[in-house]
């Protein structure tokens, strides 16, 4: 399976209004930035905000791979809410992935509603073991706000990615990425998230 010195295949999974995109995005962008080969590919679900959102993100030292990675082959899997966490991991997860997700779960609006019932968390957790190697769970909604904006979350789910180690990609890159999207107060608030979930996984993983 890949691995930092050949290729390796990155999934990120959420619904819309999360910013998998712009995960997707900032993760790309910084391995562009040392010399990698990227190939990305976003599929949506039915509705804009609240339907399922899944990021491939597949990168190479040599020639670029294709855009969606094949069933079993994400080496990491980035969940920025727990079902989505368990729905792409029974597709694409192996015994070999590594699992970065936010603990806080995302209600669709049928569970809002009484019409339909999310599963139990433990539960979830449990089915999110069964399909992979190692699992690191973030608070990224608190940690968002410690950072200064909720909205935030999936920067700081980028930065606790950073975080544990698992990609060789120095923070530095990260930082001048986000400086290259963001501006002003915005800069600010990113680049503080970003920093905070580097914090959160450095400490739970052992990274430096």
């Amino acid at each position: 399976m890949g691995t930092p010195g050949d290729n390796f295949n990155i999934v990120i999974a959420g619904v819309g209004g999360q910013g998998n995109v712009l995960a997707c995005q900032m993760i790309g962008m910084t391995a562009v930035e040392e010399g990698w080969q990227v190939s990305a590919a976003d599929t949506f679900g039915v509705s804009q905000r609240g339907g399922a959102v899944m990021s491939h993100l597949r990168l190479s030292r040599d020639k670029p791979c294709g855009p969606l990675i094949p069933a079993g082959q994400a080496d990491i899997a980035v969940g920025l809410e727990p079902l989505e966490t368990v729905r792409v991991l029974r597709t694409f997860g192996g015994y070999h992935t590594r699992v970065l997700m936010n603990s806080r779960p995302n209600y669709p609006l049928a569970v809002l509603c009484g019409e339909a019932e999310y599963p139990p968390l433990d539960e979830l957790r449990q089915a999110i073991r069964e399909h992979c190697r190692e699992v690191v769970e973030v608070p990224a909604d608190q940690l968002a706000r410690q950072g200064g904006s909720w909205v935030t979350q999936n920067t700081v789910m980028t930065g606790a990615l950073a975080g544990t180690g698992w990609m060789p990609f120095a923070i530095e890159t990260y930082e001048r990425v986000i400086k290259s999207l963001f501006s002003g107060r915005v800069h600010q608030l990113n680049l503080a998230a970003f920093r905070v979930g580097v914090r959160a996984t450095s400490r739970k993983t052992g990274a430096a």
